[in-house]
């Protein structure tokens, strides 16, 4: 099967969040799986072409873009995802793309993913390339399914394509000023209160994604179910409620060869679910790194997180005091809001030797507190799938999260489950958005660390879990079959 993969990030050439990861993967994992895929990136000026081998494709030369009625050059650079196949295009417009970053608050913001978005079809038209499906990702790739239906109808070559358009995060949804219909040649009659591309008197490519591709997916299955209601899809409950029927829900995998604590390069001791002794080890070093006391009866209690309200840290915070009169320490790795950096910087000064603060990201150090925490607390408002959860499991981490998105479909509350009479639990749940049932939630779990036997048990549940991208590429096959039967 032919799959085009458009996306605005993937690692290592660009990357602000996890679709980054889910694009340095799953067209890795799809190979492996006997498909021929393409990739889609910008050609944003901070990627280096000598670093990751980028070269000039001469066949295709220079394209000829109108947007906004105005004609740019667009040239192609191409090179392989590390230890694969793919073929990487990058899609170049210094015009756009040189900005310093991957995404702007610049006006020009709509023009920059309209040329991305007619890019990536014209040179699938130069290649003579039709795709069985075209996975567009976010809102960034929402105009593909609408210009393969309207604008480039007229080119046969996509007469048997199909799209599936892929929601990572429906919080943000390429919203612009109706002048942005022009700039797009996007025809005015699809404008209208409640029509195809207007939300709330904008011109919505999130929502354009939704009305025009032949299925839609979100990157977890209980996501899938959360983002037809009201209070999950940021207005657009309506539009998704519409299409049903063609909603699905994968669960995004993580590459066990960067997360896994049996070759962990970042570890300074291995272990695995036959010796959790490295464990121990890694808990002590990280502990001493943060000049914390160690006592291997006192759990340690993990987060990584942007400190943002979609993350919890407004629960979280309110219920610091609870929290900290109990018999356990914290590390708290991540940045965002202001109040929330300060918080921690002043928790880390006021209890020295029970809070660990690091403001800012360290790609080690995350991979330090995953493996040496006792526990990690995830207790998202929302979460289309969340990746440290994951990790967390693989690396006998006990997750403590809110039942929501990913985290839900992936983390099962073991008292919950010794309620049903099951000993599979692998971390610890709750349901209410509130300080008091993220509290007793900890609570429960400090209380559980006391007994070993138990701890262990819920550990080598959470390292027994396969969510690789083997699995979850498999489903985007049986996916890009649907899609491609829908469009006929």
């Amino acid at each position: 099967m032919k799959i085009a993969f458009v996306s605005t990030e993937c690692v290592p050439y660009a990357k602000t969040g996890g679709l980054a990861d889910v694009t340095g993967a799953l067209p890795k994992a799809l190979e492996k799986l006997g498909c021929e895929v393409k990739v889609f990136l910008p050609k944003y000026s901070l990627i280096d072409e000598s670093t990751h081998g980028l070269r000039y494709n001469w066949d295709v030369g220079e394209i000829q873009i109108r947007v906004n009625g105005v004609v740019h050059s667009v040239h192609l650079h191409q090179a392989k995802l590390p230890n694969s196949n793919v073929e990487v295009n990058f899609i170049g417009c210094p015009h756009y793309f040189n900005r310093g970053g991957i995404y702007t608050n610049d006006i020009d913001e709509d023009e920059r993913f309209i040329l991305f978005s007619k890019g990536v079809i014209e040179t699938l038209q130069r290649f003579r390339w039709a795709p069985d499906v075209i996975q567009c990702n976010d809102w960034q790739a929402g105009l593909i399914p609408l210009y393969i239906k309207d604008n480039y109808s007229w080119d046969k070559l996509f007469d048997n394509t199909a799209t599936l358009f892929t929601i990572h995060n429906i919080g943000y949804q390429g919203r612009f000023p109706k002048s942005t219909l022009l700039a797009a040649e996007i025809r005015g009659d699809l404008f209208y209160p409640d029509g195809p591309v207007e939300f709330k008197d904008t011109v919505s490519f999130m929502k354009t994604g939704i009305v025009f591709a032949d299925l839609i997916n979100t990157v977890s299955n209980k996501y899938s179910h959360e983002i037809l209601t009201e209070e999950y899809a940021a207005g657009l409950h309506d539009t998704l409620r519409a299409r049903k029927p063609d909603v699905y829900g994968i669960l995004n995998g993580v590459d066990y060869s960067e997360w896994d604590p049996e070759a962990d390069r970042f570890l300074p001791f291995s272990y695995s679910n036959k010796d959790l002794s490295g464990k121990l080890k890694n808990k002590k070093f990280l502990l001493e790194h943060f000049n914390m006391p160690f006592d291997e009866n006192v759990p340690l209690i993990g987060m990584i997180s942007r400190m943002v309200l979609q993350k919890g840290f407004d629960v979280f915070a309110d219920a610091l005091d609870d929290l900290l009169k109990l018999d356990a320490q914290w590390l708290i790795l991540g940045s965002g809001e202001e109040r929330y950096e300060n918080l921690f910087r002043s928790l880390a000064k006021s209890f020295p030797q029970k809070v660990g603060t690091y403001i800012g990201f360290s790609n080690e150090l995350s991979h330090l507190i995953e493996a040496g925490a006792d526990m990690f607390l995830m207790p998202s408002r929302y979460e289309p799938c969340g990746l440290n959860q994951i990790y967390g499991l693989k690396y006998g981490t006990v997750p403590i999260v809110r039942k929501t998105g990913g985290l839900a479909d992936t983390v099962k509350d073991w008292d919950e489950e010794k309620h049903h009479g099951f000993d599979h639990g692998n971390g610890f749940s709750f349901y209410d958005y509130s300080s008091y049932a993220l509290f007793k939630s900890v609570e429960r779990a400090v209380n559980t660390f006391k007994q070993k036997d138990i701890w262990q048990k819920i550990q080598l549940n959470g390292m027994k879990l396969d969510c690789s991208w083997k699995k979850s590429a498999e489903k985007y096959l049986e996916l890009y079959k649907l899609a491609k039967e829908k469009r006929g």
